[in-house]
């Protein structure tokens, strides 16, 4: 392979850039590294997945997780919260992906699909990273390679496999068709107009003929802990030493008040550029004077707390350090105490001090706190009679929305008996995304809708938009003119042979999946 590779070589080397070249090889590259098959590892923390016998370990789903994570958070432009990645579903994509790349492969070969290495050595030549103005370079290559700590041998391997598995895709995709009926199906839909029928509901609709009993409340109120816990709580005891007060207690020498000025020669900048220190002399002895006060004050207190933290005896350190002890009632992480609002430093300490320990020193703008955590209250659930009101909105909510939807179901029914009083849309177009008169965006209501036919003029079943529930039914369907047809025809199929190649390529995994026996690991979570 290297000799072949060596045909592309150039004199010429540009300066070696590093980059992370595997982010486009997440499916395969982990076959030839990880070496799957491998059962030693067996249980829980030994495989991400096991895939007919191949092993998917823990560590490469790992690798191939944080890299699609931080190939979203690049798209992004932001980090992603751990909400953000469940909602993603990136970790369930990352295994999805390595599982059906293994599917692939394998069948790739049963196929009788083949890769030659010249094949490989031209994809590996287009690789941008591997190119020196455009042309292939093979000492970039190597270093490239080398950079990423990834050998030649295992690069090519990888890429050998996946175009492997791209040759058998593409197989896949040549037994799709467009057949005629296909094209005029879409011809109509992009022509014709509609008019429906439609009863809808929502939660509000419905909530008030819904009753909760209290075995039912109390069921949510458990299943749902989280939404209803009480926050945690503490009550600290505090003294507060101010800097300032100590400043007037302390000097300076001119030795200090110039290696202050020369440690913050910034601070002391003119219309003309940095005054010089004769000129800001008494400004800066005075920064010098404050600067040291405080370090001296912070030592002082820091001293003081060490002095009686093992008694956790506040009043005492209070007392060596002339200040006096003030305390506040219970309060929570997201309200502060009036008295210490703004300290987010002292609030954050407060929460991580057991009950009667000292805390501190905590250094804020208002001077150094020394604190002790007088009462806790953990977090807890509270019994349904303190939150029921608050457990009942949340249930009725998700009851309407069942409600809701469980007769926009029975009103599917009675359209198709021609019993319902229903509301019109008048006529429409096909529109991508999916508006829709008197009713709103739903491009899965605007499928839907170019669906139905005067043979199967009602919907299979109710589709969501915003909080309503929608029952829909073709009341008229305007036919445009085929005039039109055969010139657009070509066009039209040539539109529709991409969805129709996707869906040859899921069904053709579907039955892969199917066939296979896969496990994949509990611990690994959406």
């Amino acid at each position: 392979m290297l000799g072949i590779m060596r045909k592309y070589k150039q004199s010429i080397l540009i300066k070696i850039v590093f980059v992370v070249i595997v982010l486009s090889f997440i499916g395969t590259i982990f076959l030839v590294w990880g070496r799957g098959g491998d059962k030693s590892a067996n249980g829980p923390a030994g495989y991400a997945a096991m895939v007919d016998g191949t092993k998917i370990s823990m560590e490469d789903f790992q690798k191939n997780y944080y890299r699609t994570r931080n190939l979203y958070e690049q798209i992004y432009g932001r980090s992603l919260t751990p909400e953000m990645e469940k909602q993603m579903g990136i970790k369930k994509a990352t295994i999805e992906s390595m599982v059906e790349s293994i599917l692939a492969l394998k069948e790739a070969k049963n196929m009788g699909v083949k890769v030659t290495k010249d094949e490989v050595a031209a994809e590996i030549a287009k690789v941008p990273s591997f190119q020196n103005n455009g042309v292939f370079d093979f000492n970039l290559y190597q270093q490239t390679l080398k950079a990423n700590r990834v050998t030649p041998k295992d690069f090519e391997e990888s890429q050998e496999q996946d175009i492997l598995i791209q040759k058998a895709r593409n197989k896949v995709k040549e037994k799709a068709t467009v057949t005629d009926a296909d094209v005029m199906q879409e011809f109509k839909k992009q022509n014709d107009k509609v008019d429906l029928q439609y009863v809808s509901f929502s939660p509000a609709d419905v909530k008030g003929s819904i009753k909760l009993t209290d075995a039912e409340l109390d069921m949510y109120l458990q299943d749902h802990q989280a939404e209803f816990k009480t926050p945690e709580q503490v009550s600290i005891a505090y003294t507060l030493v101010s800097q300032a007060s100590l400043a007037s207690k302390v000097s300076v020498t001119p030795e200090e008040a110039q290696n202050y000025y020369q440690k913050n020669i910034d601070r002391y900048q003119g219309k003309g550029g940095i005054l010089p220190f004769a000129e800001v002399k008494d400004q800066a002895t005075a920064d010098a004077q404050k600067a040291k006060a405080a370090r001296e004050a912070y030592e002082k207190v820091a001293e003081t707390a060490n002095k009686f933290r093992a008694q956790g005896n506040l009043d005492a350190a209070a007392q060596a350090l002339g200040s006096k002890v003030e305390k506040t009632a219970l309060f929570t992480a997201q309200a502060p105490a009036a008295a210490i609002a703004g300290e987010t430093e002292l609030v954050a300490r407060a929460f991580a001090l057991k009950q009667n320990e000292l805390g501190g020193p905590v250094e804020t703008a208002k001077g150094i706190y020394l604190l002790k955590v007088i009462d806790k209250k953990p977090s807890a659930v509270p019994p349904l009679a303190q939150v029921r009101a608050k457990v009942e909105q949340k249930l009725l909510e998700v009851k309407g929305a069942e409600v809701a939807k469980k007769k926009a179901e029975e009103a599917l029914q009675q359209l198709v008996k021609g019993g319902a009083a229903a509301k019109e849309t008048g006529n429409f177009g096909y529109s991508a995304t999916g508006a829709i008169p008197t009713i709103g965006t739903s491009p899965e209501l605007m499928e839907a809708a170019f669906a139905l036919t005067p043979a199967n003029p009602v919907a299979k079943q109710p589709v969501k938009v915003g909080e309503r529930w929608y029952a829909v039914k073709l009341k008229n369907r305007v036919e445009a003119p085929t005039t039109d047809f055969a010139k657009a025809s070509a066009g039209i199929r040539q539109a529709l042979l991409p969805k129709k190649q996707q869906e040859e390529l899921d069904k053709w995994m579907k039955g892969l999946r199917a066939k296979a026996k896969i496990e994949i690991n509990s611990t690994i979570k959406d």
